[in-house]
């Protein structure tokens, strides 16, 4: 099953002196003879595993400034894969040169909030990937303590499986895994403080490691963007149901309510749903750098 919508992945621009090599749900890479990466955030947007066949004007453009702020804030704690911000024309502002990395074959989600993914498993044993929680925790509580939980990388249509710290351990190495985990959990507390001052509670983040030329571990693809994050309004948070968002949660519950059975080819969005994701991608950016987009 394709994870792209009706018409399957769209073609990738041509872009003088880069080659293209791979079109994901969102980002688009091309190399160079550099053996440099022109990674590319294009206006896609994806929910429950299948890429829309609508697009959200200007949401690759935020993501890549988002991730760029947030790469400066943390490159004390961990260097990041951006090489240089002179892209071609045809991309500015949605895309950076990057430095090719090994990437590490988990995905590094650390989890402050209980919800999503996290809530389900929560209900069935009170353990979510192998950590144990008290009783009494309702859908948006706040965690003791931030947790990590990874998780398998999957293929564009196939689902990311929640995975406990022995398993990320046997598939990458126990002292990788180790470090991983708690670079993630270090990124996450970071980043959570600093979000919290701005009226933002990030419930969760997934972080993408992987090992440059050098052998240092290096944070790659995107950082705390409304796609990889759940970002909530701290100001009406309340544990007990969904929380108001600065993300994709908004998309998803409009395709809840439409009836659409995830198993088929995704609908068209309306006009209305298209702008208010938009917008709340948009005010995710002003309330994090504090700038306008």
């Amino acid at each position: 099953m394709s994870g792209f919508g009706l018409a399957g992945p769209p073609p990738a621009p041509s872009i003088p002196g880069w080659t293209h090599v791979r079109t994901g749900k969102v980002r688009d890479l091309y190399t160079n003879d550099k053996d440099e990466i022109l990674l590319v955030a294009s206006d896609r947007v994806s929910a429950f595993d299948w890429v829309m066949p609508s697009t959200i004007p200007g949401k690759g453009a935020v993501l890549t400034q988002l991730s760029l702020f947030w790469f400066e804030l943390l490159e004390d704690i961990v260097p990041n894969h951006v090489i240089s911000l002179d892209v071609p024309a045809i991309v500015e502002d949605r895309a950076v040169i990057v430095q090719p990395l090994e990437m590490f074959e988990i995905e590094c989600v650390a989890r402050g909030y209980l919800t999503g993914s996290g809530w389900s498993e929560y209900q069935n044993n009170r353990v979510i990937c192998g950590n144990s929680l008290p009783e009494g925790l309702l859908d948006g509580s706040k965690l003791p303590e931030t947790i990590f939980t990874p998780a398998t990388k999957a293929d564009v249509g196939d689902h990311d499986i929640n995975i406990d710290f022995d398993t990320a351990a046997k598939n990458i190495g126990a002292s990788e895994a180790q470090e991983l985990k708690e670079l993630t959990i270090t990124l996450y507390d970071t980043a959570s403080d600093f979000a919290k001052d701005r009226g933002i509670i990030l419930a969760d983040t997934k972080f993408e490691f992987g090992r440059n030329a050098l052998g240092e571990i290096v944070l790659g693809d995107e950082a705390l963007t409304p796609d990889s994050s759940r970002f909530w309004e701290f100001s009406t948070w309340i544990p007990g149901g969904s929380q108001a968002s600065f993300d994709k949660q908004f998309l998803r519950d409009y395709l809840i309510a439409s009836g659409w059975d995830r198993n088929s080819p995704p609908p068209l969005l309306p006009q209305e749903i298209i702008e208010k994701t938009a917008a709340r991608y948009e005010e995710a950016y002003y309330r994090l750098t504090g700038s306008k987009f």
